[in-house]
């Protein structure tokens, strides 16, 4: 006979629903992630990308990436350059996420136009 004091409580109905929910939102945003990460690297030269992480490795990343710094702040900097591989040399200079300024916010770097 088994002791009562070893069975396990199950959690409630309610609270299992919400972990689905909770599991299924966390698998909806990672996939949305990574597909924007994969899609920023077929971006056209010349695209604004903004370069997510500290702001000195971003800047530095950037330099090396041979990018053009068009604003930064503490965690978001946006950089520009003509090089079809831009996005990869930044990765591979330290950039910690890569994603596509226009895409991502809206965001290209450049002043608006006035009428």
């Amino acid at each position: 006979m088994a002791s009562p004091y070893c069975e396990q409580a199950k959690p409630p109905r309610r609270l299992r629903a919400l972990g689905k929910i909770a599991a299924a939102f966390a698998l909806v945003v990672t996939g949305w992630l990574a597909l924007v990460i994969v899609l920023t690297f077929g971006t056209s030269p010349g695209r604004s990308m903004a370069v997510i992480g500290p702001q000195a490795q971003a800047l530095a990343a950037i330099a090396k990436a041979d990018g053009l710094v068009l604003s930064s702040n503490a965690y978001v900097t946006v950089a520009r350059s003509n090089a079809a591989d831009f996005v990869s040399r930044l990765y591979a200079s330290g950039a910690l996420l890569v994603l596509d300024a226009e895409q991502a916010g809206g965001c290209n770097g450049l002043a608006t136009k006035r009428s």
